[in-house]
């Protein structure tokens, strides 16, 4: 016991993109942990798996994090493989290196006299927005002080996200004969007009140094049309628009209707993720990077999308998003450095074990 690299490989062999092969990987994990001495609690929701493991005690908590449900590839990127130091495999970095050196560190340390609990979280729908995973825990109160969501960084921490608000559109024009465009009013002119009027609105100017220089507002979808001697009198258009930490999603919203009369629907609406650099967990974190790395400089840093530290926040938690060394997450060449996610381990080690030695009162600020 101890290395996590074979705990890794195994979950990669798991395809979890599916509801069934994300419950495979959590079983999987289950028995794992159960086999090191662990108590592990299943919870269930709509179909979805999902585990809770706790260690230590004392008045604060350290939530760690990890989903184990991937994005789907072909059959051969289950099948992972060691070239160069670097495992391929689909979920490798994203994110089921996390996983398996959280699991790890929780049974390395489970007979230690720890000075905090520590929580072990592993989530089965964090990729398709973990409204019944971590969404769901955090609302029957598996919550905690810090949370650290195991995500690809590169060993940077990830401290705030941008909120999501994605909108979807029912535009209207005039259908006239294709030959006579001009005696009619084309709908997906009128909605790609309203999306460039969109980004010219003063929330999409804002700016918050030094994380972000402005939100994302992507146009994801846009539908209209049924034949090609018709002007559309209708056209659905989708925005994905990625808004800043300290941005209001319901100033946003009224903003763009605003400058429509056509009928708009909020799709989804998730918060930031918020956390300040002078965060005292964040500061021990950034100590432990150091001490059990190379790395003199620790990269402080927003993320562009969203994670499911953005459900903790409204309970008080303060949720970053720390993870190993890897690349071509959701691509055909997955992987991740073998020697970083044994660092990684030491890492978490090390931050759980810092508060037992430096006897330090931790409070989010």
């Amino acid at each position: 016991m101890g290395d996590p690299i074979p705990l890794l490989e195994e979950l990669i062999k798991i395809d979890s993109s599916t509801k069934a092969g994300a419950n495979e990987a959590v079983a999987y994990c289950e028995k794992w942990l159960k086999d090191q001495g662990l108590q592990v609690e299943k919870i269930k929701n709509n179909g979805f798996h999902m585990l809770v493991c706790e260690i230590g005690q004392g008045d604060n908590t350290i939530v760690l994090n990890g989903h184990v449900d991937v994005i789907e590839a072909e059959d051969t990127q289950f099948q992972p493989y060691v070239v160069d130091g670097k495992m391929y495999g689909r979920g490798s970095v994203d994110m089921k290196a996390g996983v398996a050196a959280m699991m790890e560190t929780i049974a390395q340390l489970k007979d230690s006299n720890i000075a905090t609990r520590v929580m072990l979280q592993i989530v089965p729908d964090e990729e398709t927005g973990g409204v019944f995973g971590t969404k769901y825990l955090t609302e029957k109160g598996y919550v905690g002080d810090f949370i650290i969501c195991g995500e690809p960084t590169h060993f940077g921490i990830a401290i705030q996200s941008k909120g999501v608000l994605q909108l979807d559109f029912e535009i209207d024009g005039k259908p006239a004969h294709g030959s006579r465009p001009w005696e009619g009013h084309n709908a997906i002119k009128k909605a790609y007009n309203l999306y460039e009027d969109i980004i010219l609105l003063p929330f999409a100017q804002e700016t918050a140094p030094p994380m972000y220089d402005k939100p994302s507002i992507n146009l994801a979808k846009l539908k209209g049309g049924t034949v090609y001697n018709k002007v559309p009198e209708k056209c659905e258009m989708s925005l994905d628009i990625r808004y800043l930490p300290d941005q209001s999603p319901d100033e946003i919203f009224k903003q763009i209707q605003g400058i429509t009369e056509d009928k708009v629907n909020i799709h989804i609406c998730n918060g930031p993720v918020k956390t300040k650099e002078d965060n005292p967990y964040v500061e021990v974190l950034v100590e432990s990077i150091k001490s059990q790395t190379q790395l003199e400089q620790v990269n402080i840093y927003g993320q562009h999308g969203s994670n499911d530290g953005q459900f903790f926040t409204k309970y008080g938690g303060s949720a970053v998003e720390f993870g190993p060394v890897g690349f071509d997450w959701h691509g055909e060449n997955e992987m991740v450095y073998v020697d970083s996610v044994r660092e990684y381990q030491e890492v978490l080690k090390e931050f759980v074990n810092s508060f037992d030695s430096k006897q330090i009162r931790y409070q989010s600020k």
